[in-house]
This record gives structure tokens, sequence and C-alpha cells, in this order.
């Protein structure tokens, strides 16, 4: 298991138990404590948990409960998909990657929406079954069965052959001198290979992650043609993109 994919797996377990143990992630994970130590320092040096004796604890950001934030943050992707709709029109091909911004838009679609969408998300290709208008495109590969979507070189071939007319990007972490950034290798790869075959790319992201880097780049800033957040355009935080020339709705 490469080292991505298992930091991805404690991200998981400590977003849902809110602490992991190292002795239970080396039998979970099939490798050493040491292991272990390190994948949780290298997350902990990234502000993504906090360290603690034995393994680790879900890092308090705010004075809310981890329940809270999470129904805080649901609300603020809502905001961001209903704005999102309105760059999408009947007969375009668009790109539909992961992310809780991006299940929030599908659900909203209306149904008579004529569109085809390519998506690497399992839940997201379900959602999309309930609109008849839609077809749907799986991208096929190697699946990440805790967060249900599929990566690697199948992906990005499948990808290459493909000329969409908009990506929308759900965004791990946007920066104005750094770019688009993800914790994860495989869908840095999968997200780059998208906007490289993508007439326009759309982020969506919750103001929480703006301004924020993770280790993978994804694309510079100036690949970005448009950023959909919750909040409204003339928030002082969304100068600088404005500012480049990035339509910000």
């Amino acid at each position: 298991m490469l080292k991505e994919e298992r930091q991805r797996i404690i991200l998981d377990r400590i977003s849902t138990y809110h602490k992991v143990l190292s002795t239970e992630l080396s039998v979970a994970l099939q490798v050493s404590e040491d292991t272990v130590r390190r994948d949780l320092k290298e997350l902990a040096d990234q502000g993504l948990i906090k360290k603690v004796h034995g393994g680790a604890v879900v890092l308090e950001l705010n004075p809310f409960s981890f329940k809270d934030r999470e129904v805080f943050a649901l609300e603020k992707s809502d905001l961001v998909a209903h704005k999102a709709l309105s760059l999408m029109h009947d007969g375009m091909v668009v790109i539909v990657d992961g992310g809780t911004s991006n299940m929030e838009l599908i659900k909203a679609l209306p149904k008579n929406l004529s569109v085809t969408i390519l998506t690497n998300s399992l839940p997201i290709a379900v959602q999309l079954t309930e609109h008849p208008a839609v077809q749907i495109m799986v991208l096929g590969g190697r699946l990440l069965k805790n967060a249900q979507i599929t990566v690697g070189t199948e992906v990005v071939q499948s990808l290459a052959h493909i000329r969409a007319d908009l990506f929308l990007m759900g965004v791990r972490s946007l920066d104005v001198e750094v770019g688009v950034t993800e914790i994860d290798w495989d869908e840095s790869h999968l997200k780059r290979a998208a906007v490289q075959n993508s007439a326009k790319v759309a982020c969506l992201a919750i103001s929480d992650k703006l301004n924020t880097v993770q280790p993978y780049k994804v694309c510079d800033i100036k690949e970005v043609n448009t950023l959909v957040t919750e909040l409204e355009v003339h928030e002082p935080i969304l100068s600088p993109y404005q500012y480049l020339g990035i339509e910000v709705i």
C-alpha cells in the first residue's frame, strides 16, 4: 500500500472516530508501528491531525464540536453547489470528481438538464442515475475503497482521449501563489489530467480551503477560470483571485 493511500485511510479513521491508535493502525494497514508513527508525524506536521502518545486525535480547529463543524461545512458546500449550477448547460460534456460540494451539486441538478458527465466517484455516478437526461461515463481504474473513487494510470489515460467543456473540481487546497494542491498523489495526477483536457476549469471550494497548501501540485492558479465559494463576491479574501482575472461566483 502506498504512503498516500495509508495516510488517506488514517485521515478517514480520525474523521470518523476522532482518534486512532498506532497499534490498531499497524494491524489494519499491515505495516510496522514505526511506519505508522512516521505517517502520523507527517500528517501532524501538515496541520491535519494532532499527534499524541500512542496515536493521534482530530485537530480541533475551532470551539465547535466535530459534529457541528461537519454540519457547518455541509451547509457551506450546499451553497457552493447551488452557485455552481449556473455553469452547466444542455449539451455540455462535464468532468466531475469527488467531494462534498460536487455531490451536493449533483443532488441539485435539474431533472431536465441534458449533459454528459464523466466521473471517477462511485457515489456521484449512483446519484446521477436519478437524472434521466444525463449520460453517465464512469472512469475506471484502481478503486480507493474508503473514498469510493477510482484513480491510477487507467483513469489518466481515459481523460487524455476526452475534450470536456468543463471540469468541476472539488478542491482540497487553493492558494494564489502555489495554485491548486492535493493531499493525495494519485488524486493530484487525476485532477491535473482533467484540467489539461477541459476547455474551462471551475474550482468548488468552501472558504476554509482558500489560502491553504497540500503536498502535491494539481495546477497553477492561472489555469483556473472560475472559483465558486459560499462567500459573497466582495469578501476581501477573494480579491487576490479576482485580481488575477478569475471569475468568482
